[in-house]
């Protein structure tokens, strides 16, 4: 089986690398050290530096963890919370077809 990487928009890698940094700004304000955070996440310091720097490769669950040490689990229940062009469409009750039309 090939072995290869899925590609991400620029725009979601900027995303991403912001949404690390916001997390080893969140580490550094506790004044815990990497290895700290690691351990306590039970996941290898190579993982959380990728965390760190936005890396797309790594787990959510990973994510998860380290948000949770940092007391931050929470805001992962902000993402998508304020749908609005999920609650557009379901306010103009518009169906979206299961699959693509036969050509």
């Amino acid at each position: 089986m090939k072995n290869s990487k899925s590609q991400i928009l620029p725009s979601t890698a900027k995303i991403l690398t912001e949404f690390g940094e916001n997390i080893k700004l969140a580490r550094l304000r506790r004044k815990l050290s990497a290895e700290q955070v690691a351990e306590r996440a039970n996941i290898s310091r190579p993982t959380l530096l990728s965390i760190e720097k936005g890396m797309p490769g790594v787990a959510i669950g990973s994510y998860a963890q380290v948000l949770f040490v940092l007391n931050l689990e929470k805001d992962l229940l902000k993402v998508a919370a304020d749908d609005m062009l999920g609650r557009k469409l379901q306010d103009a009750e518009l169906t979206v077809k299961e699959r693509a039309p036969k050509k």
